[in-house]
């Protein structure tokens, strides 16, 4: 037999192999990003979620910065459920682009919502539900403590709106809210910027005469 007849061996082609295995797991990544993203939160799976997902957390601070400054809330370990919904928000780019659509004269501020068409998008890709209030955890709206409003739906247990939050400016505090509402944090960092905001003139219905944008928040 000569040596043009004589039968070779092909050598594995590994560019080949590697290829393949370099695309299945950029799909495997892309099917797991696609799960992520149709996740939608409702009231049936909402608490079973950020009870899970608190356990996962590293953060307890987000920075919010604004057209006015920013500011810094350290979130309360043992209020998990708001805070886990908090971190969950800022780290979904939910805050980012809202407002802080109501300031009401040496009481709160409260952000979170805009007019904007985007943020109803928003709302509605992350999904409809509300959190129960967990008063008696031991902590008081003083001042720069941050908490969630109530739904505006019949809303009878005061079940609070996951979008939306405000921040208490009255001097020593405002602890008619105690009962009612859920401390999760308080403002560490940037008291200032909160009183810059609140200082803001309004108009009818205490919406700011000019918008106050949340530009970023980041959790850490």
């Amino acid at each position: 037999m000569s040596c043009k007849d004589t039968p070779t061996k092909e050598k594995p082609n590994t560019t080949k192999t590697e290829t393949l295995t370099d695309s299945s797991q950029t799909k495997a990544t892309e099917i797991k990003e696609e799960v992520e993203e149709a996740f939608v939160l409702d009231e049936d799976n909402a608490i079973p979620f950020f009870f899970e997902y608190s356990k996962t957390l590293k953060e307890d601070k987000v920075k919010l910065t604004t057209n006015l400054g920013s500011f810094t809330i350290q979130l309360y370990d043992n209020v998990p459920y708001h805070k886990a919904n908090f971190i969950y928000l800022s780290k979904k780019g939910y805050f980012d682009h809202t407002m802080f659509h109501r300031v009401v004269k040496n009481f709160i501020i409260q952000g979170g919502n805009s007019d904007d068409v985007e943020t109803a998008r928003k709302r509605n890709e992350i999904g409809r539900y509300l959190l129960p209030p967990d008063t008696k955890k031991g902590y008081r709206h003083d001042r720069g403590t941050i908490s969630m409003p109530s739904s505006e739906t019949d809303n009878p247990h005061k079940l609070a709106s996951p979008f939306e939050f405000f921040i208490v400016v009255t001097k020593p505090g405002s602890y008619h809210l105690d009962a009612g509402y859920t401390p999760f944090g308080r403002v560490i960092e940037g008291m200032d910027v909160v009183d810059l905001i609140n200082s803001q003139p309004v108009e009818q219905g205490d919406w700011p005469v000019q918008n106050i944008y949340i530009l970023k928040a980041e959790a850490f």
